[in-house]
């Protein structure tokens, strides 16, 4: 996988002094960052208000009302962002991995993939799942079934969507360019090893 990115935003975030009514409406409602300002993700998507009007309730709804638990969460969209090589995914939900208790010293073993040592077993199938999503784009009969000794049908649905929802973000911030505001850039992106394809 490439690791070339744009050094300059192809798609800026829109400057507030910019948001006309329509904007200022779709992004009310979307918590501001401790300096006061909204992350870049949704300032840059707001430029197609249409399609922001609809993806917003979808990402919110997982992110905050879904059927999984956070840390269960939080490890999925962790994995994904690692194996997309988003940066500003993984720098904005490493203190969001944090608050649902992932460990630091876990956060940085997501890198090298569900084989590497020190993972409950539990934690390494959610990161084979995101792994051979990423790579097959399916599950496997055996990471289904032992999925679902643990997840009702809702969150085997929740984890196949959580997982899509994010690698379509990371499409969009990646080819956008979006840039990973200054308080999060101390989250690095782990080194290129340990990827999905390195773990088939």
């Amino acid at each position: 996988m490439t690791d070339e990115h744009p050094h300059r935003p192809r798609l800026a975030p829109l400057p507030e002094d910019g948001w006309d009514p329509s904007a200022r409406e779709l992004l009310a409602p979307i918590p501001r960052d401790a300096d006061g300002r909204l992350p870049h993700v949704f300032t840059t998507l707001v430029r197609h208000p249409g399609l922001f009007r609809h993806f917003l309730p979808f990402g919110t709804h997982l992110l905050r009302h879904g059927r999984l638990a956070g840390r269960t969460r939080e490890l999925l969209i962790l994995r994904t962002a690692r194996n997309t090589r988003a940066a500003y995914e993984w720098g904005r939900h490493v203190p969001l991995a944090r608050a649902a208790g992932v460990t630091d010293e876990e956060i940085r073993r997501v890198g090298a993939g569900p084989d590497a040592p020190g993972w409950t077993p539990a934690d390494a199938l959610l990161l084979r799942a995101a792994d051979e999503l990423h790579r097959e784009a399916r599950l496997s009969a055996a990471t289904w079934s032992a999925l679902a000794a643990d997840h009702d049908e809702a969150q085997l649905i929740e984890i196949t969507m959580l997982v899509g929802q994010y690698h379509m973000v990371a499409f969009f911030l990646n080819s956008a360019g979006t840039p990973l505001e200054p308080g999060f850039t101390t989250e690095a992106l782990p080194a290129a090893t340990g990827t999905a394809d390195d773990d088939a």
